[in-house]
């Protein structure tokens, strides 16, 4: 294998900052002015987990089973799963590369917790709880972290109204990251190399609204208006040392998960479902209580959800749910009556919404797992799904579950130079693009059943 690839992720960069900006990043702006660059639209629903392992697996979230980091168990109203490193039954690049004979690095992709054997070296990612668990594989690569560089840091707080130690806490996170990703791409064997840096999606949502001037709760000469900008300028200089540290057979792909931009509010799904006449509550809850402890009457119930970036909508169907109402020869037409509903849904102020409503089993070729009835992105993800009831209306300024200035866009970016080929061509792709040209790259067959398309030739 003559040739090697290095993939920095960044979770949750926007085209705004990384294209709009790229005169603050020198580094970026490099790789953009001499390899293919642009938009990069991310899976469904464009959120962390799944859109990582959409990425290294080039496969969608219906064949992975995987619709977010929670899951309903079965047709439970109550019980749940988390997804893991565990739950992912498709090969990722680092094992088409091992297959291949060559090498792997891999640090803080989720979700990778807990370890898998690969031929190489990982790092566990953000849903690790803590140092004190098994984070690496091989298991001995954590004794030599913590020899040099005390404990690995996997994320922070983020809904904090504490700022000052939110950013403090950031910066020494990716710090110890850089630190680590400096050594192991000097000091293990690789092919193939991939870090995520989680700190760029945690600032964002923890001061969006200092930067944003559109954000309805912007205030102008704030403290940090500039702490965004700032952070990404760090990054770049950063990601010009490990580009420094490769060769001309080394090719550099940044990328985002997903895009980020502004929170517009966070709507009430569950508040909104209850006046409907879809979920029916034994005593209203006089402030905001979460929907797993609300008193539900199942026997009058046909409709309730979770909260989120996107909502997930569920149907009481009779003979699936425990106490269903929704006769399974209505499904279609009960489900379509709440979809059109949905649609409509307007903004405070009246405004028209672009809402869509995603049904799984029409959206995916394949779906696997415990997918919701309705995937819902109100108002082209503008607005937060809040699953809390107990508010006066149906529409907060913000979010219910904490502060949380941001939300994801579709849009992530990527940026793929070639230094044996360079060449500035502007190009919008798919998120299930990226592995096969990873691949392509490496001279390692396509697997057929990857939908993507490679960028290269």
């Amino acid at each position: 294998m003559k040739h090697k690839v290095l993939v920095c992720g960044l979770d949750s960069a926007p085209a705004e900052i990384v294209f709009e900006k790229k005169e603050l990043f020198p580094n970026l702006a490099k790789l953009i002015d001499n390899g293919f660059y642009g938009e990069m639209r991310s899976c469904d629903p464009p959120i962390t987990i799944p859109a990582w392992m959409v990425m290294v697996t080039g496969q969608d979230p219906g064949k992975l089973g995987l619709y977010g980091f929670r899951h309903r168990r079965g047709y439970s109203y109550n019980e749940m799963w988390i997804a893991t490193y565990q739950s992912i039954r498709e090969k990722t690049l680092w094992d088409y590369v091992g297959e291949a004979g060559g090498q792997s690095c891999v640090i803080s992709v989720p979700p990778t917790y807990p370890p898998r054997p690969l031929q190489g070296h990982l790092i566990s990612c953000f849903i690790t709880p803590d140092a004190s668990k098994e984070y690496t594989y091989p298991s001995s690569l954590k004794e030599e972290i913590q020899s040099l560089f005390s404990d690995y840091i996997f994320d922070v707080e983020f809904r904090t109204d504490d700022k000052e130690a939110l950013l403090e806490g950031i910066y020494r996170m990716t710090k110890r990251r850089f630190e680590v990703i400096k050594y192991l791409l000097t000091h293990k064997p690789w092919n193939f190399f991939m870090f995520v840096e989680i700190g760029v999606d945690r600032i964002q949502h923890g001061f969006w609204k200092y930067m944003d001037q559109a954000h309805h709760l912007y205030e102008p000469g704030n403290p940090y208006e500039s702490v965004i900008i700032d952070y990404y300028r760090y990054l770049d200089k950063e990601i010009g040392q490990l580009i420094d540290l490769t060769d001309k057979e080394t090719a550099i792909l940044v990328v985002s998960d997903h895009g980020a931009k502004r929170m517009k509010g966070a709507f009430c799904i569950n508040e909104w479902l209850i006046d409907q006449g879809l979920l029916c509550v034994k005593k209203r809850p006089e402030k905001p209580t979460s929907p797993e402890k609300l008193e539900i009457d199942w026997s009058h119930t046909k409709a309730w959800a979770w909260g989120g970036y996107y909502a997930r909508v569920f149907l009481n169907v009779e003979g699936r749910e425990p106490q269903g109402i929704i006769p399974a020869q209505d499904y279609e037409k009960e489900r379509e009556e709440l979809i059109e509903k949905l649609s409509s849904i307007r903004g405070p102020k009246g405004e028209k919404w672009a809402t869509k409503v995603i049904v799984p089993p029409d959206h995916f070729p394949i779906v696997n797992g415990e997918y919701p009835d309705l995937m819902v992105y109100f108002d082209d993800l503008f607005w937060r799904s809040a699953g809390t009831v107990g508010y006066e209306n149906h529409y907060l300024l913000e979010n219910d579950t904490g502060p949380d200035d941001a939300v994801h866009a579709q849009e992530g970016i990527y940026i793929f130079y070639d230094p044996l080929n360079p060449k500035r061509e502007k190009r919008k792709i798919d998120i299930l693009d990226v592995a096969p040209t990873i691949l392509s790259y490496l001279e390692i067959p396509v697997p057929a059943e990857m939908r993507g398309q490679s960028l290269i030739s």
